[in-house]
């Protein structure tokens, strides 16, 4: 059968990568295509059986009398010997009650699912482990046979029997409602940080702190922080001209500026949330939005610094020539002071909503107690959806300042950031759709079972987003894609380590490999003054450099850190 999923999975992901390459079809219209596909390749026997894995009951073979136990269970596996007699479960399975009846069902690869047998509990033991026997059997129970309430048997059946098109509708709103406030905030937060000037402010602040000298490392550091919650284009277009102003002043350097700016703001771009990529990938993969922002700028931060270091061996070995570029506006007018906001007020948009979001994380990490009307004012301020708002609140708010205009004048701007926003939210509500009909395949019980070490599915998933990169361009639609493939398999006791590692991994997927299919790639071309053979001998060595050195501190982190709780 594992076979016959993997056949599966891949004439999804075939429909997607055709539609995008070869049929130039947009990315949402081209991950539906590869959810309709996949769906309707998916057996009704493999939708019971993904439900079933949702829903069912670890157990374990029993004598139903308490006073003969004498063994311990092991959550999630059966042990001993087959019984006809009775059944325990684990403490904590499920809120249950003497009398309930559950059912044993037996799946076996593409055959309908099997009712084998009832159950009854009786009650439970010292230990809190609940005991039970069977009622009826028609075979000796097997290890491989599922224990499930039967009240959730009939919803099993239930969602098993609904349409494909209601299931990629319900999974396309489910996305939407999960990313769309947060992408559609900080659309509107980059276009009014650029408007305002206080995306401007915080380059030039950077400058300042690091001085001439130093200056790829403010580029460096500023777009990495200004791409968390502007996209890559807007940062470059923002950024560059500064560094064409430093080339003409200073007469070198240029490249060193160029590849900063792309590994700052790149970096940020597949790994901090609230970008697209990642904060799906943490959604799909039930990672705290707090824990994957810190996590993401530590991972982003070490492979940004590795193609600081690339810069840095590049500039020494080619200089890069100023050449007049369209569009990049004059030299002379980039070198001017910032008329923008304070910085305080210029840093805020950004800062604020991500201190908001990760303060749980960092609370719950340093066992720090908030209680009473503070606690749940900070839960409030600090949901993804109310600390986005917020920001974008001061961020128009700092555009009404500077331009000292009335919140009507900003409507065409506003409108044209969420018309932005409105094109991701799409795509990315397609990938949902696309990763749950990937799911109910039930690809990630059979990749359960595959062996593999810590940094097998690390690896794994790499390769996979890489491949997928590579092949269509877009780094936020591997990440989309690929994490459809892995969604199911994202708990910590299938991976050995958290699932914001997996996460980790894909994002660093995402970079390589730049070259002439990414829209990102003509950009950094057209504003630097960059050859098509200066970027291909440049920007893509950088971008797998950048992949590589993310995956090894995932990798390393994974292994010394794995952040699995006792329980």
């Amino acid at each position: 059968m594992i076979m016959a999923v993997m056949s599966v999975l891949l004439a999804g992901v075939a429909c997607v990568l055709l539609g995008i390459l070869y049929f130039r079809l947009h990315a949402m219209v081209a991950l539906l295509l590869g959810a309709l596909l996949v769906g309707l390749l998916t057996p009704q026997a493999w939708r019971v059986r993904y439900e079933l894995q949702k829903r069912h009951l670890s157990w374990q073979p029993a004598d139903p009398n308490p006073s003969s136990q004498t063994t311990s269970a092991t959550a999630g596996k059966m042990t001993g010997s087959p019984s006809r007699s009775g059944f325990r479960l684990p403490p904590g399975a499920r809120a249950l009650g003497a009398g309930e009846l559950l059912l044993l069902v037996r799946c076996e690869d593409s055959v309908e699912p099997l009712l084998v047998g009832e159950g009854i509990l009786i009650g439970s033991d010292a230990e809190g482990m609940w005991l039970g026997r069977w009622q009826k059997l028609s075979e000796t129970p097997r290890e491989n046979d599922w224990l499930i309430r039967a009240a959730d048997w009939r919803l099993v059946q239930q969602e098993a029997r609904r349409s494909l098109g209601q299931r990629m509708a319900d999974a396309f709103g489910q996305t939407c409602g999960s990313i769309a406030v947060v992408i559609a905030m900080a659309s509107i937060i980059g276009r009014a940080m650029q408007d305002s000037g206080a995306a401007d402010v915080i380059v030039r602040a950077f400058l300042r702190w690091f001085g001439q000298s130093r200056a790829a490392l403010a580029f460096l550091g500023s777009g990495f922080l200004l791409g968390i919650p502007v996209f890559f284009d807007t940062v470059f277009y923002l950024m560059m001209p500064l560094g064409r102003a430093l080339r003409a002043r200073t007469g070198r350097d240029l490249l060193l500026y160029t590849l900063a700016i792309v590994a700052g703001a790149t970096m940020a771009h597949s790994l901090v949330p609230p970008t697209p990529g990642p904060l799906f990938v943490a959604r799909q993969l039930d990672v705290d939005l707090g824990l994957m922002i810190l996590a993401g700028s530590l991972v982003g931060l070490v492979a940004a610094l590795a193609g600081y270091l690339f810069a840095l061996w590049s500039n020494q070995r080619y200089d890069l020539p100023l050449r007049d570029v369209h569009g990049s506006g004059s030299v002379e007018a980039s070198t001017g002071e910032p008329v923008g906001p304070p910085l305080f007020w210029a840093l805020l948009p950004v800062v604020l909503p991500v201190l908001l979001i990760s303060f749980e994380t960092i609370r719950e990490s340093f066992g720090w107690q908030v209680g009473g009307t503070l606690a749940h004012l900070l839960q409030t301020l600090g949901d993804q959806n109310i600390a986005l708002l917020l920001a974008a609140a001061i961020a128009v708010g700092l555009v009404l300042w500077k331009r000292r205009c009335r919140l009507a004048d900003l409507r065409p701007a506003l409108e044209s950031a969420v018309t932005s926003a409105g094109s991701i939210i799409l795509i990315t509500a397609a990938g949902g759709t696309f990763g749950a009909m990937i799911r109910q395949t039930g690809i990630a019980d059979w990749m359960r079972v595959t062996p593999g070490s810590t940094s097998t599915w690390l690896i794994v998933a790499f390769l996979v987003t890489m491949a997928i990169r590579t092949a269509q361009g877009s780094a936020t639609v591997s990440m989309i894609t690929s994490v459809g493939i892995f969604s199911g398999l994202a708990t910590a006791e299938n991976l050995g380590f958290h699932p914001v590692y997996l996460a980790l991994a894909i994002g660093c997927g995402s970079k390589p490999l730049a070259w002439m299919n990414d829209s990102g790639f003509w950009v950094i071309c057209q504003m630097s003054g960059m050859t098509e053979r200066e970027a291909l001998r440049f920007i893509t060595p950088m971008s797998l450099l950048m992949g590589v050195a993310g995956l090894m501190a995932t990798i390393l982190g994974a292994w010394w850190f794995p952040l699995l709780h006792p329980k």
